[in-house]
């Protein structure tokens, strides 16, 4: 999914000049949480602010030392996050009937 959206991504800057296409982070919830989009995002120098699955700890932590590190997670952020998905969900309330 990622990276199709990445493609066609524009951030307009603020004292003009040409858009950004890379943003500084990318947010999404547990679904996005694989490894191959970790990766891809990592590789484009893009934080990802994505949880993990319960499953994805219990794999790691069985694995012990050779399961690596935890993958940060920017809380704030993902609090924010929040808020959009609030706004979305108030767009498509009139559309229910």
């Amino acid at each position: 999914m990622f990276p199709e959206v990445l493609g066609s991504l524009r951030v307009p800057r603020l004292g003009g000049g040409r858009p950004r296409t890379t943003p500084f982070r990318a947010m999404g919830d547990k679904a996005y949480s694989s490894k191959a989009n970790r990766k891809m995002l990592r590789v484009r120098g893009i934080k990802a602010v994505i949880p993990e699955k319960s499953d994805q700890i219990a794999n790691r932590k069985r694995r012990g030392k050779s399961g690596g590190r935890p993958p940060g997670l920017d809380k704030e952020a993902y609090k924010r996050r929040n808020v959009i998905e609030r706004c979305f969900e108030t767009f498509k309330q009139p559309r229910r009937i």
